[in-house]
């Protein structure tokens, strides 16, 4: 379904990503892990499009979307939900849902969405900037679903949250490729994402170190080089 082939990727003159390689099937959940600044979200906003590779090639179901626009991809089914939520804390909560639809999707797929979430129900009115960390979170992965994402992209989703809120947003993100849906998932807990993936990738520096099963890279030698040095 998504294939990256030795993409190189930055900010300006900082190189971040050197010839990454990676792919996700069609409803795998894979996740990419590393220490902080191995290039993981780089590698997300590169996919979406948010940052331009300087080299390589991205591709998704065979077409090269390399160069395309975020709004494109997002139009053939790449969905971003980037760290740090990034809400719209003035619009509610059924506001904010509708504006993951602007480029694909249906805004009457906000009911659908909360019975995925139900604790945001109740605060389908609310200013999303009132909400607690946990309801953003699950807001701001919400409307990444209204867009009916073909492969999600879901970047540090148990960041700041308490671990009850961690363990069912896990759930959730087990759940999807039950849906169809794929999932490449950066998290810092290793253990969280190795838990719901199929396959993963260890980053560091910008390059893959190693790659295979979540059962196989959970042991390995790379994966602890990554986090520990």
């Amino acid at each position: 379904m998504l294939m990256l082939s030795g993409v190189h990727a930055g900010y300006g003159r900082a190189s971040v990503l050197h010839g990454v390689s990676l792919e996700v099937g069609k409803g795998e959940v894979v996740s990419l892990l590393g220490a902080n600044g191995a290039g993981k979200s780089t590698t997300l906003k590169t996919i979406s499009g948010v940052v331009r590779a300087g080299r390589g090639e991205v591709r998704f179901e065979g077409q090269d979307i390399t160069s395309a626009a975020p709004g494109a991809i997002v139009k053939l089914g790449v969905v971003h939900c980037p760290e740090g939520r990034q809400v719209f804390p003035d619009l509610t909560v059924r506001e904010n849902l509708q504006m993951g639809a602007y480029a694909r999707g249906s805004r009457k797929r906000v009911d659908k969405v909360l019975e995925t979430f139900p604790a945001l129900r109740d605060r389908v009115h609310q200013p999303a900037g009132t909400l607690s960390g946990g309801e953003q979170q699950m807001l701001a992965i919400g409307r990444a679903l209204m867009a009916e994402p073909r492969l999600l992209l879901l970047d540090e989703p148990s960041l700041g949250l308490a671990p009850l809120i961690v363990e069912w947003i896990f759930q959730i993100i087990a759940g999807f490729r039950d849906e169809g849906v794929s999932v490449l998932l950066v998290e810092q807990n290793a253990a969280l994402a190795l838990g719901v993936a199929d396959r993963a990738y260890v980053l560091s520096h910008g390059e893959v170190r190693h790659s295979g099963s979540a059962e196989a890279v959970k042991g390995s030698e790379a994966l602890r080089k990554a986090y520990l040095g």
